[in-house]
């Protein structure tokens, strides 16, 4: 499971960040899904090995316009790439609604393909293919809010050697078809199916990527058996107690306490005020601070995202910065 970074700043963007997009897409899969869609993710994207006739689906997180500005500008710049295939769009209501109007009011009217919007803000969302299943969890912002939880579907291609022999399956065709998921009949008329002879599948790999939230205790149920959380960490706790509550966003400890109680072995957080900076001059701007805050709550692997940076979640669950 790889996420890449496309944006991770607050409210808008600064001269080190853009505001909020992520590529997730299972390890080396073509296939992708973009969840949420600021302002000049497209131009992001130029940046990565991800295209748009391969985005398979955009989850956007909630309203405001540093997680959706990016949408119209993206959905034509897939259209001018001669995207074909239907765009599938989960968002909560309003999504729809502005994504229509810029595209109306900016006369584009011919894409050749056709835009899909499922609501995530209904009790009954949810999303399915051959390669995740994804459900929303209600968050609490100022606006409606959710979290994605991505659900990777594995299936087993290892066949069981010692269990083919016992059944008297001949090393021929017949094997192949059994590791491709297909049934096949043997000579003496018996009906051998794939889970009789196919190893177990690999474990899904879970991960919550989170809207803006300032309740991340929220999604603890949601997170039992995830193997990565992405949240947002705006402020640290003594500057977003000094900003009170009116913007309703999380502090790096609430995450880090949240995650750490739940036992998510892996949280990556995301989302900086403008204020913190990687400068080596910014003081108690530093965007170590939000680290070092994290650090002193949560005792599982702890990643700082930054844009264009790129993160797996292995098989065996372990964390690894590919590009930082």
């Amino acid at each position: 499971m790889k996420l890449t970074f496309l944006g991770t700043s607050a409210g808008m963007p600064t001269t080190e960040r853009n505001v909020s997009a992520l590529a997730l897409a299972m390890d080396d899969a073509k296939q992708w899904y973009l969840v949420d869609c600021g302002e000049s993710t497209q131009h992001q994207l130029l940046r990565c090995r991800y295209t748009l006739n391969n985005l398979k689906a955009i989850f956007i997180t909630h309203i405001h316009g540093d997680h959706m500005y990016g949408l119209p500008g993206l959905i034509t710049s897939a259209s001018m790439q001669g995207r074909k295939a239907p765009l599938l769009i989960c968002a909560p209501d309003g999504v729809q609604q502005f994504v229509e109007a810029a595209l109306k009011y900016a006369d584009v009217t011919n894409l050749p393909f056709n835009i899909e919007f499922i609501a995530s803000d209904q009790p009954d969302f949810f999303y399915e293919d051959g390669q995740v299943s994804v459900t929303a969890h209600e968050l609490s912002h100022r606006v409606p809010s959710f979290a994605y939880r991505f659900v990777e579907k594995t299936r087993s291609t290892q066949l069981n050697i010692d269990r083919l022999n016992t059944l008297g399956v001949p090393r021929s065709e017949l094997w192949g078809l059994l590791q491709k998921g297909q049934s096949v009949t043997l000579e003496d008329g018996r009906r051998i199916q794939p889970e009789d002879v196919l190893q177990p599948p690999p474990a899904n790999r879970i991960a919550i990527i989170s809207g803006d939230n300032d309740k991340p205790e929220l999604l603890e149920d949601a997170l039992k058996g995830c193997h990565i959380l992405v949240h947002e960490a705006t402020l640290t706790e003594a500057a977003l107690q000094k900003a009170g509550p009116v913007w309703m966003h999380s502090s790096a400890q609430r995450v880090a306490e949240t995650a750490e109680r739940a036992g998510v072995p892996n949280l990556i957080l995301t989302h900086f005020s403008g204020r913190y900076q990687r400068s080596p001059n910014a003081g108690a701007n530093s965007i170590n601070a939000i680290k070092e805050e994290a650090e002193r709550f949560y005792t599982g692997s702890l990643g700082l995202a930054q844009d264009l940076s790129e993160w797996s979640v292995t098989r065996n669950g372990q964390l690894i910065a590919e590009k930082s």
